[in-house]
């Protein structure tokens, strides 16, 4: 046990978001903004986290359900002090330190969040606060030192000119001494401008009573950064995707325009992969060594193994490709696609629960859909899988070998027999068995002179 616990507000409306969805459930590199505060809780090590709710509370719920979360309800909006004592029935009985976090502050890095710890731990404090120094403190709340110690927290409305001009800022973030917090948190006013129960109260309470209160001084004041509106969504997901695409290039993949390339949080790719400009990845993707991936390409929720390139304009989503494919440009895999290596899939083909053995390719304009294809097979130019009846889908089977001429239609269920040949222009209603030619065509018919008879008439 760490004697930690969490607590994150998350119950405010974010009015200033203009959104029918909860602040902080919109997303920055892939994930819910509440899902940074609650990731670093757990990387501290707290034994319990709780997420204080209220506007759209259930579909807050709903989003983090099956995770080791407990929720406290704020059903009145009477400020952040009132909201942490909504959380004193779900932390009864827990004696140590509490953090405090924003749930709509998603860049606080673990290290600035040891150090907070370590602070308040090294100095015994009842509270600890976590600060940054700005130039323009805006509308942060100011802190107003004696010294090394901290007095007091004035909020902006309520400060002096005086108390406005010091650049040190409260962040919102907070250790507290659990035991002493829960015990002054009822006798609380909401005697200020915003008529609110301020936790920056808690403050002069410590100071009050001849307990302790300390700071810590993040040294990288971006990290403090809340998200009010959809400028500073923007502002901070410009800052996650730098610290991304950094490790990234720190760990051997080469990014030729970091600032067009965009990754998600939990996105691995192996060192000498090479990433171009305009580059989308997305989910938990895994992307493996020595691979390309090209202008324009979106990777959704896919496994790419060693020395796969990636052609420009190519969607990838819910696929699995093996070692040495090249895929595209402009190739589109859907979900379920599964190449298992040395495949080629090139311009303007599209897959769809498809399994491709090794070596099996399609070149160009070829639509593969709930197919099983061998190894060594060869889509000609033009070639669909017709899987769909109107009312059920079909799996076309192709074995090893097969060589599929142009302009072909499989009419599934069908399936067709190692080192078989389907003649151009084909469709195929029957299974076709081992070693055989099928073709499907309806005989020329030519009529000599035709055309002289019945010329063009010209547009007038």
């Amino acid at each position: 046990m760490n004697n930690l616990a969490a607590v994150i507000l998350a119950a405010g409306k974010g009015t200033r978001m203009k959104s029918q969805r909860a602040k902080v459930l919109h997303e920055i590199a892939g994930l819910p903004l509440l899902a940074y505060p609650v990731q670093a809780a757990k990387t501290l090590g707290c034994d319990k986290v709780c997420v204080v709710v209220g506007h759209q509370g259930e579909a807050i719920q709903q989003a983090f359900r099956g995770q080791d979360i407990d929720f406290a309800w704020q059903r009145e909006q009477l400020g952040t002090g009132h909201a942490l004592l909504c959380a004193a029935e779900s932390l009864a009985g827990f004696r140590g330190d509490l953090l405090l976090l924003c749930g709509d502050v998603p860049l606080l890095s673990s290290t600035s969040l040891e150090s907070l710890l370590a602070v308040h731990r090294r100095e015994k404090a009842a509270v600890t606060v976590l600060t940054a120094r700005l130039e323009d403190p805006g509308s942060y709340g100011r802190i107003i030192r004696q010294g090394e110690l901290v007095r007091r927290i004035v909020e902006a409305k309520d400060a002096k000119a005086a108390e406005l001009a010091v650049c040190e800022i409260n962040t919102g973030t907070y250790v507290f001494d659990a035991d002493f917090v829960f015990s002054v948190l009822p006798a609380l006013s909401c005697n200020n401008a915003q008529g609110e129960y301020y936790l920056t109260d808690v403050v002069e309470a410590a100071v009050k009573a001849g307990r302790k209160v300390c700071a810590c001084c993040l040294d990288d004041a971006n990290e403090a950064l809340g998200i009010n509106d959809r400028v500073q969504l923007a502002a901070a997901t410009s800052l996650m995707r730098q610290r991304i695409n950094q490790q990234l290039m720190l760990n051997g993949v080469s990014l030729l325009d970091p600032e067009t390339t965009y990754v998600d949080v939990g996105v691995e790719i192996g060192s000498d992969s090479l990433l171009y400009p305009g580059v989308i990845i997305r989910g938990k993707t895994r992307i493996g060594q020595h691979c390309v991936i090209e202008s324009g390409v979106q990777i959704d929720q896919s496994q790419i193994a060693d020395y796969v390139q990636v052609k420009k304009g190519s969607v990838v989503e819910a696929s699995i490709i093996g070692p040495g494919c090249k895929i595209g440009p402009m190739a589109h895999l859907r979900t379920g696609t599964e190449l298992l290596g040395d495949n080629k899939i090139g311009n303007f083909v599209e897959t769809k629960k498809a399994r491709l053995d090794q070596h099996s390719q399609a070149s160009h304009l070829t639509y593969i859909g709930d197919a099983e294809v061998g190894k060594n097979v060869n889509f000609g130019c033009g070639t669909i899988t017709c899987n769909y009846d109107g009312v059920n889908k079909h799996k076309t089977i192709i074995e090893d070998d097969v060589f599929i001429g142009s302009d072909t239609q499989f009419i599934a269920p069908v399936k067709i027999g190692r080192n078989s040949l389907i003649g151009a222009g084909s469709t195929i209603t029957n299974d076709v068995p081992p070693d055989a030619l099928a073709l499907s065509r309806t005989p020329q018919k030519t009529i000599d002179g035709w055309r002289l008879k019945h010329p063009l008439k010209k547009k007038e």
